[in-house]
């Protein structure tokens, strides 16, 4: 017996959409290509084709992954559904199946050091689930109060799209990768893909020191207050996800623009900090420099990440 459709449409995600469908037995189902596309599972060779073949199934199978994967779940788990559109058929996923691979990753994040690759697919993963979980509460009190027969019938998609944004928005670059090479470079570290990785924890000092603190006084505090943390004191989204696009981020931009300018035009760590100081007193109006000093250990400073 063919799996019929009987219904579809698409769950738009930001820049991108997932196709999804009911079938006639009322299982939901999203589009196997769409969902791979969603969480960034799509083969991109270096003529900028894509590659054919079921990335997803090639990703579920990885070493490193299966004791995450395939937690309490048997290997037909993810199997995927022949659907049929009249005579089109169609790759599909019955729709937990895309919760069960973020819950994956995200376990796993939390247990292994994942390849850059599987870092991609698992914040991915973290965006997704937050967004479905706020318009899947909405949801359920709307059911709860009879709302849903009230409301318009695109307006939980259109909840989707924001939430998606609004998560999609910490993970967006806003310290330029010339931020980093400048310290390096006066630090005399190698600014390599191993030396970043192994960066001292003191640059999220520092980064409070020349960027934060240098915005109107009291915001550094606020953002701080502002950002949730782990169980752990740790922080669990970066600072500039809460100062504002109107004000907030621009003046962030403009301080960071400074900052570089002034190490790009210095020989050494010592010669950018005293530049720093009399920029910094001639904007406060100090007559005397205060004499910053950031020629700290280390040592001396736990990992500190989560401010840059």
């Amino acid at each position: 017996m063919r799996n019929k459709i009987t219904h579809e449409g698409e769950i738009k995600l930001g820049d991108f959409s997932i196709a999804c469908y009911v079938l006639e037995d009322g299982r939901r189902v999203l589009s196997g290509r769409t969902m791979q596309s969603a969480l960034k599972m799509v083969d991109e060779p270096a003529d900028g084709s894509r590659a054919s073949g079921s990335t997803l199934d090639r990703i579920l199978k990885q070493k490193s992954l299966e004791p995450f994967i395939y937690k309490d779940r048997e290997g037909v788990h993810f199997e995927p559904i022949d659907c049929y559109k009249g005579n089109t058929k169609i790759n599909g996923f019955e729709a937990t199946i895309l919760i069960d691979i973020c819950d994956s990753f995200l376990e796993a994040r939390q247990h292994i050091n994942l390849s850059s690759r599987q870092q991609i697919i698992a914040e991915q993963c973290e965006i997704l689930v937050r967004a479905f979980a706020k318009v899947g509460l909405i949801a359920l009190i709307d059911e709860a109060t009879g709302y849903q027969y009230a409301r318009e019938k695109d307006e939980l998609q259109k909840l989707i799209e924001i939430y998606v944004v609004e998560e999609l928005r910490p993970w967006q670059k806003t310290f330029p990768d010339s931020y980093y090479r400048e310290i390096f470079r006066l630090r005399g570290w190698n600014f390599t893909v191993p030396g970043i990785k192994r960066r001292p924890g003191v640059i999220g000092t520092w980064t409070n020191t020349l960027v934060y603190k240098e915005l109107p006084e009291g915001v550094l505090d606020e953002i701080k207050r502002l950002t949730p943390k782990t169980s752990s004191g740790n922080y669990s989204a970066r600072l500039f996800q809460s100062l504002s696009d109107e004000i907030g981020n621009p003046h962030l931009k403009n301080q960071l623009t400074s900052v570089i300018a002034l190490m790009q035009s210095s020989d050494t760590w010592d010669e950018f900090i005293d530049r720093f100081n009399k920029v910094r007193d001639r904007k406060r109006g100090n007559q005397q420099s205060t004499q910053l000093s950031l020629d700290l250990s280390a040592e001396d400073f736990p990992e500190d990440r989560d401010n840059e």
